[in-house]
């Protein structure tokens, strides 16, 4: 007969192995569509998104929905020339178009990733000031800096990927600041099945910037490279060299991840745009520029638990996003150049690529510690950002129907139909940027 003591020591055991259990049956099996999703979420998104909502109400809920498909189909087109070709996105360029106008695409990739890592790296510092009250937030930004940099480069990424799906969970905070309001449910599903558009010029601008931050370049070589990464970790051949049941089995599996995963995005994007517009919208405050500005202007009208819950998700997000922004730029430029890369691999073997990403990260500082207005750097990254998605977007969309890289395994059909259609989104919004801007 077990006496109490045997019992107290077996319940540790049982709560571990339905804490393996959990883990193994949601979060765990989701790999690099997971992370490339939450990570479209950094806090510049967020100010995006908050800037929709103060300003435009509940009418900006339909732009989140819009762009789900399109985002799915691209990022699962990136996922499967990575997991297919056993390459990543920048070396499948390579091989049908001149090298220099790759390394001019990722030069711009890089610029762009440089100014976004400044704008998170400064919200978060911002926002840390904020819960802190401290008088300044030059140190929190640079200790944000400082820690993803160590993070990336020291830990090897088996262990660092688990840290980054760990941290996805914070972007559920913007789904618990929705219940500290009241909110007329049924106002905000017609709103989003059908929106009061009036297309003035500050309109298009807001829906240009949803659009460009929701399908953005640095997500699109992020996810091809971790197919690859994830492909090596485990030991895997591409999967044109492969069986055909595995084959379909990984395409399954990296489908529904990248379904997932941008479903979550999409989800947190929709519910930043839903607290902004019946909070800050309402009250008649509909200029907001940045992240932590959202998050201060909460704690009086929503309270402190909604201002906690806001801010606590900038410094998440932030933190997530860090690796992905300077990783995706590392991936690409090293791939071009031919050399070692990967964020699993040791200093020694990689020293280009971990030097891309410390120098990355060193210049954005510059961003938030100078004079540069954040907010203009950040509408010439979008404008950058929209300038190179579409070349990108439909060089990438050629390769996924090309056999002599994808060979059994191009795109199917409904990916080909979604993945043009969002290159020509990408394509009007980059008209617009010029044409509004």
């Amino acid at each position: 007969m077990a006496t109490n003591s045997q019992h107290a020591a077996a319940a540790p055991t049982h709560d571990r192995r339905w804490y393996r259990l959990i883990w193994a049956g949601s979060v765990g099996r989701l790999g690099p569509g997971l992370i490339t999703g939450a990570a479209d979420d950094d806090p510049s998104g967020i100010a995006t998104y908050s800037q929709a909502g103060a300003q435009f109400g509940l009418n900006m809920l339909w732009t989140v929905c819009f762009t789900y498909p399109l985002m799915v189909a691209v990022q699962v087109i990136c996922a499967r020339v990575g997991r297919v070709s056993g390459r990543g996105l920048a070396a499948n360029l390579t091989e049908v178009f001149p090298r220099w106008g790759v390394v001019l695409l990722v030069l711009g990739l890089m610029v762009a990733n440089t100014v976004n890592i400044g704008a998170d790296v400064g919200a978060m510092g911002a926002a840390a000031q904020l819960v802190t009250g401290a008088r300044d937030d030059t140190w929190f930004t640079i200790g944000a800096a400082l820690i993803s940099l160590v993070l990336q480069v020291l830990v090897p990424y088996r262990h660092y990927v688990k840290l980054l799906k760990w941290l996805t969970l914070v972007l559920f905070a913007y789904v618990g600041v929705v219940f500290t309001v009241a909110i007329d449910w049924h106002q905000v599903l017609r709103s989003t099945l059908l929106p009061t558009i009036h297309w003035t010029p500050d309109t298009m601008t807001m829906v240009v910037a949803v659009f460009g931050t929701t399908i953005s370049p640095y997500l699109f070589f992020w996810q091809s490279s971790q197919e690859v990464e994830d492909m090596q970790l485990k030991n895997r051949v591409a999967l044109r060299d492969g069986s055909e049941l595995n084959a379909r089995r990984e395409i399954r599996r990296m489908t529904q991840d990248t379904f997932a995963g941008m479903g979550i995005s999409n989800l947190i994007a929709f519910f930043i745009i839903l607290t902004t517009a019946v909070t800050l919208h309402q009250s008649g405050m509909t200029d907001i520029q940045t992240s932590a500005q959202a998050a201060e202007a909460l704690r009086p009208i929503a309270g402190p638990l909604a201002f906690w819950l806001f801010s606590v998700g900038i410094v998440g997000t932030g933190l997530l996003a860090m690796p992905v922004l300077a990783g995706s730029a590392a991936y690409a430029l090293c791939e071009v150049l031919h050399r070692p890369a990967g964020l699993e691999k040791p200093l020694g073997e990689a020293r280009t690529f971990y030097g891309i990403i410390a120098t990355l990260m060193i210049l954005a500082l510059a961003v938030p510690l100078s004079s540069l207005d954040p907010i203009k750097a950040l509408f010439w990254s979008a404008v950058l950002n929209g300038v190179i998605a579409v070349p990108i977007m439909a060089a990438t969309m050629w390769i996924s129907g090309r056999r002599a890289q994808m060979g059994r395994y191009i795109a199917s059909r409904w990916q080909r139909w979604l993945g043009w259609a969002a290159t020509g989104v990408m394509a009007a919004a980059a008209v617009g940027m010029f044409v509004l801007g």
